[in-house]
Protein backbone atom coordinates (compact mmCIF):
# COMPACT_ATOMS: atom_id res chain seq x y z
CA UNK A 1 0.00 0.00 0.00
CA UNK A 2 0.77 3.29 -0.71
CA UNK A 3 -1.05 5.83 1.65
CA UNK A 4 -0.45 9.48 2.68
CA UNK A 5 -2.22 12.26 4.27
CA UNK A 6 -3.68 14.49 2.65
CA UNK A 7 -6.08 16.16 4.44
CA UNK A 8 -6.91 16.33 8.36
CA UNK A 9 -10.13 18.22 9.72
CA UNK A 10 -10.36 20.70 12.56
CA UNK A 11 -13.39 22.64 13.76
CA UNK A 12 -14.05 26.34 13.69
CA UNK A 13 -16.86 28.82 15.20
CA UNK A 14 -14.98 32.03 13.42
CA UNK A 15 -14.14 31.75 9.80
CA UNK A 16 -12.32 34.68 9.62
CA UNK A 17 -10.31 34.41 12.83
CA UNK A 18 -9.50 30.79 11.60
CA UNK A 19 -8.05 32.12 8.73
CA UNK A 20 -6.37 34.44 10.33
CA UNK A 21 -4.63 32.42 12.78
CA UNK A 22 -3.30 29.75 9.80
CA UNK A 23 -2.84 31.84 7.13
CA UNK A 24 -1.15 35.28 9.03
CA UNK A 25 0.27 33.78 12.42
CA UNK A 26 1.27 29.87 11.12
CA UNK A 27 2.50 31.01 7.65
CA UNK A 28 -0.25 28.73 5.82
CA UNK A 29 -1.84 29.55 2.69
CA UNK A 30 -5.17 29.50 2.12
CA UNK A 31 -6.16 26.97 -1.04
CA UNK A 32 -9.98 26.76 -0.47
CA UNK A 33 -12.91 29.17 0.97
CA UNK A 34 -16.34 27.91 0.00
CA UNK A 35 -19.65 28.53 1.93
CA UNK A 36 -20.92 31.61 3.36
CA UNK A 37 -20.83 33.09 6.85
CA UNK A 38 -20.39 30.92 9.25
CA UNK A 39 -21.26 27.63 7.11
CA UNK A 40 -17.67 28.12 5.63
CA UNK A 41 -14.93 25.02 4.47
CA UNK A 42 -11.69 26.73 4.83
CA UNK A 43 -8.67 24.42 3.49
CA UNK A 44 -4.86 25.70 4.40
CA UNK A 45 -1.54 24.04 4.54
CA UNK A 46 2.00 24.63 4.43
CA UNK A 47 3.20 26.64 1.74
CA UNK A 48 5.81 23.86 0.60
CA UNK A 49 3.50 21.25 1.31
CA UNK A 50 0.99 21.35 -1.49
CA UNK A 51 -0.09 17.63 -0.79
CA UNK A 52 -0.90 18.46 3.11
CA UNK A 53 -3.45 20.28 4.27
CA UNK A 54 -6.01 20.95 7.20
CA UNK A 55 -9.87 21.50 6.64
CA UNK A 56 -11.16 24.03 8.74
CA UNK A 57 -14.85 22.85 8.89
CA UNK A 58 -18.08 24.11 11.01
CA UNK A 59 -18.61 21.96 13.71
CA UNK A 60 -21.90 19.84 13.97
CA UNK A 61 -22.95 20.51 10.19
CA UNK A 62 -23.64 16.61 9.42
CA UNK A 63 -27.74 15.94 9.25
CA UNK A 64 -27.49 12.57 11.59
CA UNK A 65 -26.00 14.70 14.75
CA UNK A 66 -28.68 15.51 16.86
CA UNK A 67 -28.88 18.93 18.64
CA UNK A 68 -27.62 17.59 22.02
CA UNK A 69 -24.67 16.36 19.96
CA UNK A 70 -24.22 19.80 18.79
CA UNK A 71 -24.52 21.20 22.77
CA UNK A 72 -21.92 18.69 23.51
CA UNK A 73 -19.37 19.61 20.62
CA UNK A 74 -19.79 23.29 21.29
CA UNK A 75 -19.13 22.62 25.01
CA UNK A 76 -16.15 20.74 24.08
CA UNK A 77 -14.80 23.49 21.65
CA UNK A 78 -15.28 25.79 24.33
CA UNK A 79 -13.49 24.13 26.85
CA UNK A 80 -10.58 23.59 24.15
CA UNK A 81 -10.97 19.24 24.03
CA UNK A 82 -12.60 18.82 21.18
CA UNK A 83 -10.11 18.92 18.69
CA UNK A 84 -6.51 18.98 18.28
CA UNK A 85 -3.17 18.23 15.82
CA UNK A 86 0.49 17.61 16.52
CA UNK A 87 2.83 19.88 14.13
CA UNK A 88 6.42 20.36 13.92
CA UNK A 89 9.31 22.38 12.80
CA UNK A 90 13.08 22.80 12.93
CA UNK A 91 13.08 26.38 14.88
CA UNK A 92 10.95 25.46 17.77
CA UNK A 93 11.82 28.67 19.93
CA UNK A 94 11.75 31.09 16.64
CA UNK A 95 7.93 29.21 16.18
CA UNK A 96 6.78 29.89 20.40
CA UNK A 97 8.04 33.10 19.55
CA UNK A 98 6.10 34.45 16.56
CA UNK A 99 3.31 32.39 18.04
CA UNK A 100 3.49 34.50 21.35
CA UNK A 101 3.49 37.51 19.91
CA UNK A 102 0.00 37.14 18.77
CA UNK A 103 -2.84 36.84 20.51
CA UNK A 104 -3.06 33.34 20.77
CA UNK A 105 -3.50 31.35 23.92
CA UNK A 106 -0.55 29.70 24.93
CA UNK A 107 -0.71 26.60 26.97
CA UNK A 108 1.96 25.49 26.98
CA UNK A 109 6.09 26.98 26.36
CA UNK A 110 8.64 25.07 24.87
CA UNK A 111 9.62 21.79 26.88
CA UNK A 112 11.55 18.40 27.01
CA UNK A 113 8.79 16.49 27.41
CA UNK A 114 9.88 12.94 29.67
CA UNK A 115 8.97 10.58 26.33
CA UNK A 116 11.61 12.46 24.51
CA UNK A 117 10.03 15.05 22.41
CA UNK A 118 10.31 19.20 22.49
CA UNK A 119 7.26 20.95 22.21
CA UNK A 120 4.90 23.81 22.75
CA UNK A 121 1.13 24.32 22.65
CA UNK A 122 -1.40 26.54 22.02
CA UNK A 123 -5.11 27.19 21.21
CA UNK A 124 -6.38 28.21 17.84
CA UNK A 125 -9.57 30.69 17.72
CA UNK A 126 -11.97 27.48 17.70
CA UNK A 127 -10.29 26.42 20.83
CA UNK A 128 -8.46 23.55 19.14
CA UNK A 129 -4.96 22.74 20.89
CA UNK A 130 -2.35 22.93 18.40
CA UNK A 131 1.22 21.47 19.43
CA UNK A 132 4.58 21.68 18.20
CA UNK A 133 7.18 19.18 18.49
CA UNK A 134 10.61 20.34 17.71
CA UNK A 135 12.23 18.31 14.79
CA UNK A 136 15.61 17.06 15.68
Amino acid sequence: MDITIHTTVLPHDDPDASVAFYRDVLGFEVRNDVGQGKMRWITVGPVDQPGTSILLAPPGVDPGITDAERRVIAEMMAKGTYGWILLATRDLDGTFEQVQATDAEVVQEPTEQPYGVRDCAFRDPAGNLVRVQEIR
